[in-house]
């Protein structure tokens, strides 16, 4: 499975069966949520400096005694090793400390004591740096794009239940909900969040109700946004609604889902 960074820094490939989980700010995590084998974490900085990334492995080198010098593809590390034990069990992390250009990555694996590393060392062999030029990506949704889907939903459920007095559930009937604010003549034109966060929500419904129909990650550029995808047929949800209201063109929620539908339906035929 692909990552690609917020803001595009580097890319790199982890397990199919693992997934991204929310960790500290700029500290990327993955992991098996149904067969624990150890967490693995990277962050990244970027420094002023064309050789930041190699000043940063020797510093570590000089610095930490208990660090050595290891290839891992491409990469050259600083690695160490510790053992520690936590609520009666053993654990051992694994540092890793690389980087390339500007760039300095900081990689961390914790597996149980005895534990394989290996599956860090595939990801780290997967790391690539990107130069911005790579055009349109599709990639598993991502913490960050999740977190924008999630804040617009509740954002919407909750001004439904003030407004209408009504649970929303993101189900198909909801649909008509979601058109009432569209109507309501509360939001103005230029509130884009608003109508993105309508949209954003249409998606949750249409991803709840459309089986096959999942969450994306979208990297064009600079631009990085959460769409639905099933096989080679792409919605982006948040647009659908704000390009329709910028435009002052009439925006039919239901219509919407239909022909969404029907597309999807086509290719199942």
């Amino acid at each position: 499975m692909k990552f690609i960074s917020p803001g595009g820094w580097f890319s790199l490939e982890y397990p199919a069966t693992w997934s991204e989980f929310e960790d500290s700010e700029g500290t990327f995590l993955f992991y098996n949520p149904n067969k624990w084998g150890g967490n693995f974490r990277i962050s990244a900085y970027r420094d002023a400096s064309a050789d930041f990334g190699k000043q940063s492995i020797e510093w570590e080198l000089k610095n930490n005694p208990t660090s050595v010098l290891v290839q891992v593809g491409s990469w050259n590390c600083a690695y160490c090793a510790e053992t520690f034990q936590e609520e009666g069990t053993w654990y051992t992390s694994h540092f890793w400390v690389t980087g390339k250009g500007d760039l300095l990555f900081e990689c961390s694996f914790t597996v149980a004591k005895g534990g394989d590393r290996t599956p860090a060392e595939e990801i780290i062999r997967s790391l690539q740096i990107r130069s911005g030029k790579e055009g349109l990506e599709i990639i598993p949704i991502r913490v960050l794009e999740i977190g924008e889907v999630n804040e617009a939903f509740e954002w919407v459920s909750t001004t439904v239940k003030k407004t209408q007095t009504k649970d929303f559930t993101s189900q198909e009937q909801d649909i008509e909900k979601l058109q009432k604010m569209v109507d309501s003549g509360k939001f103005q034109a230029n509130q884009r969040q608003a109508w993105e966060s309508i949209g954003l929500t249409l998606g949750t419904i249409i991803e709840n109700e459309m089986d096959g129909m999942k969450w994306v990650s979208i990297i064009d550029g600079r631009k990085e946004y959460p769409a639905l995808q099933f096989e080679d047929y792409l919605v982006n949800p948040a647009a659908l609604v704000w390009e329709k209201i910028k435009a002052k063109q009439p925006c039919n929620l239901k219509a919407e889902y239909a022909h969404i539908k029907d597309e999807m339906e086509k290719r199942l035929s």
